[in-house]
């Protein structure tokens, strides 16, 4: 039987005072902003939570969960490790980020563990405030030059080249129900990912010129 370590009660706070303006057009996805993401195959946004993997690293465990309204499924869009990214600049296709989660403040992390259900690379939130170290790095992976909100994309994991995947394991207690989220070495339907509810900063305005607009 897999046991999992659950800590006491903590108050979880979302501060959502972002100043992204509401009802902007789509656009490019900037640092800053404040996302959920959908795995396009199996329908369920990325998620954490203080529960930690009873095998593997014990880290904090990342799922997929099809609650749209859960809290936790929030994560900030930040520069890779030991970078800034300054608040309202578009990420571009082949940039690396980091995924940090509001809640919790650790950032999506992989490394050379087992996912204790698929038998594939583990995926987990490390670090605290923030801050971790560089195996919380991402290239985001898409067609044309920024990665753009109602566009599709993959993340693969800088150091291991592994791609952010669902492939549909289901978690039993204490997380019922939440599907496992793995690295795979190889591209399909199961990796492909898409920005949901959020909060946007604004393209910085430096970047606001007719070939900028053309390009996107």
């Amino acid at each position: 039987m897999r046991r999992w370590r659950v800590p006491g009660p903590r108050l979880l706070i979302l501060v959502v005072g972002l100043g992204a303006a509401a009802g902007s057009e789509l656009g490019p996805v900037t640092c800053g902003s404040v996302v959920k993401l959908l795995n396009v195959r199996h329908n369920v946004r990325l998620h954490s939570h203080d529960v930690r993997y009873g095998s593997g690293s014990g880290q904090q465990s990342v799922t997929g969960v099809s609650a749209v309204d859960d809290s936790n499924s929030y994560w900030r869009v930040r520069g890779k490790t030991s970078t800034v990214c300054e608040r309202g600049t578009p990420v571009k296709c082949g940039q690396s980020i980091r995924l940090t989660h509001i809640n919790t403040g650790r950032n999506l992390h992989s490394h050379h563990f087992t996912s204790p259900l698929s038998g594939n690379q583990e995926v987990s939130a490390f670090g605290e405030d923030g801050e971790g170290d560089y195996l919380d790095d991402w290239t985001v992976l898409c067609s044309g030059t920024y990665w753009v909100r109602d566009g599709e994309v993959r993340f693969k994991h800088s150091s291991t080249d592994m791609l952010l995947s669902v492939t549909g394991e289901q978690y039993g207690r204490p997380i019922h129900g939440q599907k496992e989220v793995h690295g795979m070495s190889y591209s399909n339907q199961n990796n492909n990912w898409k920005v949901m509810e959020g909060i946007f900063m604004k393209p910085s305005e430096l970047l606001k010129t007719d070939s900028y607009h053309a390009e996107l």
